[in-house]
């Protein structure tokens, strides 16, 4: 049947807000990333999508056909069980970080295949590159291998994974077509479903430093996930978390190490701790081991060992210290009061304006650049308390970094409301 159907078919029928078939799907997704199909051809496709929406069933083929355009990740021959999370990203989330080794602490197979960070949102393998050796580009055999030891591992998504994925979304990236359910759910689940681990918990962040602003939409996205990684049999839940305002007292690569270091040491802002031990409970239980004391494990060592046994094993020193930026400037209160607001976008692309993130995927990123948090949300202060430092290797960054920073923060009068940080639990 495939030769019977060409590409402006299949546009003509979704710009027409008709379901695609399985067998168009199939065609056009394997069309496009062997180059037989244009970039124009599916930027219209994409556009359509946005415009007229995809039934469940679509949904479901489109991701079935992305994944099958590369390779599957197979962890059977493993002793262990195996066990992923995906976060949508944030500004200061950190939490693979300290939850891969926390639930290999237990005897679980934690492969996470991570990526760079783009934008505002930092990459989990910027920050790992901070460590002196850390090699993010494991061999299949190598992964394997450090998953029976260790038992995790981050590393960069090798390009065999979903491969028709990264060619769709580059498209999307610059055809306003980012922001839709069906392209979103699909483009994260064919990469996690290819990864291979038996179960799948997901951190959707809402807020104004998270890609969902709105809940609805956030509970939208969460439910067409959970149930695509539940009928391709790859056991899925999901938390809906909090992006208002930043995880964690540190943003940027080295400096979110740093902070990932306290946490593994039994230390700590209370927020990361509370969500790594949140998911950590998730993935354990879907493992089979259900009440796990995960906090004993963050206190007595344990997942510490973990962490300098991954990083040893990724061609990391484990005991090197960590490179500091040679710029700082302070923020300071303008007045007495309640920092009411710490806005997660505008300290996220400040830290990005510092040198911690990139404008396009090629860009260098500096390890050392980012922000240090004094005063977090609800925090009380004084006039000319220091509220956060900004760090960079090139000081001529501060004044654009300052025009973001600023207006994303408020000292009020009254304190705030407490942070909720779990919106909704999904399973």
């Amino acid at each position: 049947m495939s030769q019977l159907i060409t590409a402006v078919d299949v546009i003509r029928a979704k710009r027409d807000g008709q379901p695609l078939s399985k067998e168009q799907i199939e065609w056009i997704i394997d069309a496009y990333t062997q180059g037989e199909v244009g970039d124009e051809q599916f930027a219209a496709l994409n556009m359509a999508i946005f415009l007229n929406g995809m039934d469940r069933r679509e949904i479901v083929d489109w991701t079935k056909a992305m994944i099958a355009s590369g390779i599957t990740m197979d962890f059977s021959g493993l002793s262990k069980v195996t066990t992923d999370k995906h976060s949508t990203g944030g500004v200061g989330d950190k939490i693979s970080l300290p939850l891969g080794p926390l639930v290999a602490s237990f005897g679980v197979a934690v492969p996470m295949l991570s990526g760079r960070g783009l934008g505002h949102t930092g990459g989990t393998l910027d920050k790992l590159e901070a460590i002196k050796g850390f090699n993010v580009d494991v061999s299949d055999k190598k992964m394997l291998e450090i998953l029976e030891g260790p038992g995790v591992i981050i590393a960069a998504a090798g390009g065999e994974l979903a491969p028709a994925d990264k060619k769709i979304y580059a498209l999307r990236d610059i055809t306003a077509t980012v922001d839709c359910v069906p392209l979103i759910a699909s483009s994260i689940m064919s990469k996690k479903i290819a990864a291979g681990a038996s179960s799948l918990v997901l951190d959707v962040k809402v807020g104004s430093g998270a890609f969902m602003k709105d809940l609805a939409a956030a509970r939208e996205l969460v439910g067409t996930m959970v149930d695509l990684g539940n009928d391709a049999g790859v056991t899925t839940r999901a938390l809906i978390t909090d992006m208002n305002t930043p995880l964690g007292l540190k943003i940027g690569n080295a400096l979110e190490i740093e902070e990932t270091l306290e946490i593994l040491a039994g230390g700590g802002p209370r927020d990361v701790v509370e969500l790594t031990c949140a998911f950590a409970r998730e993935m354990l239980e879907m493992s089979g081991i259900p009440d796990a004391d995960v906090e004993r494990a963050l206190a007595d060592g344990r997942a510490m060992d973990r962490w300098r046994d991954m990083v040893r094993a990724q061609g990391g020193d484990p005991d090197a210290p960590l490179h500091k930026a040679p710029h700082t400037q302070d923020v300071t209160a303008d007045r007495d009061g309640y920092v009411a607001q710490l806005d997660a976008l505008a300290l996220g692309v400040g830290s990005w304006r510092l040198g911690a993130g990139r404008a396009r995927k090629e860009d260098p990123v500096q390890a050392t650049a980012g922000i240090t948090i004094h005063a977090p949300l609800g925090a009380q202060v004084k006039k000319g308390q220091k509220i956060l430092t900004m760090h960079t290797e090139t000081p001529e960054r501060f004044s654009s970094a300052l025009e973001s920073i600023l207006p994303g923060i408020t000292i009020s009068a009254e304190k705030p409301a407490e942070r909720t940080l779990i919106h909704d639990r999904i399973a």
